[in-house]
């Protein structure tokens, strides 16, 4: 039987391919991350190689992720799902395993916060949404369901957001609904 850490790891034909992809859009996209040197992150990367099986999942189920920022008390770097809309592989899908449990008919394949705890990752909350819409016109198309606060959630609501008429909206659905539209973004810290 196959362990969790053995099923997290890459191969080196992998992690290269992804520092390879990471590094392309860091340089690509230098308004995200002023005063950020690729050198200092890629040596943050390969100390870290559970992360970069986490960024692995991020890329390969249509994120994007790039570095929005480093937060110097702790020394990471803020990874974030920077595609133009909504994740392609993490659409269709509830907000947690206790709606997708609740839902008799037609029910999805996964949860939001489900596929982020496996992605070893966590979804955006809205401060985060918002930073990163700061820095582009994200989900200008699609949606993206955020962290929401247990008091709601309690009542059976969760929170999603997008990007329309250039200004950001905060919404509000049942747990439960999925849309072919809908997804979520992630955050990791590095």
């Amino acid at each position: 039987m196959e362990t969790t850490s053995a099923k997290r790891q890459l191969t080196s034909e992998q992690q290269t391919k992804l520092i390879t992809i990471l590094k392309t859009r860091f340089e690509k996209n230098r308004n995200r991350h002023k005063n950020i040197q690729w050198d200092k992150v890629l040596q943050k990367i390969e100390s870290k190689p559970e992360k970069l099986w986490s960024l692995y999942k991020m890329e390969n189920t249509g994120g994007e992720p790039d570095i929005i920022g480093y937060i110097e008390q702790t020394g990471e770097y803020v990874f974030v799902d920077c595609s133009p809309e909504t994740p392609a592989d993490r659409r269709n899908v509830c907000y947690d395993d206790q709606a997708l449990e609740l839902r008799k008919e037609h029910k999805p394949k996964n949860s939001a916060l489900g596929m982020a705890a496996e992605m070893g990752v966590e979804i955006l909350t809205e401060d985060q949404y918002r930073e990163l819409q700061k820095l582009g016109d994200f989900d200008t198309k699609t949606s993206s369901w955020i962290w929401t606060p247990p008091e709601i959630r309690k009542l059976g609501g969760a929170l999603f957001c997008d990007r329309r008429y250039d200004h950001v909206f905060v919404y509000h659905n049942g747990a439960e609904s999925y849309y072919g539209a809908r997804g979520f973004r992630t955050v990791l810290k590095l």
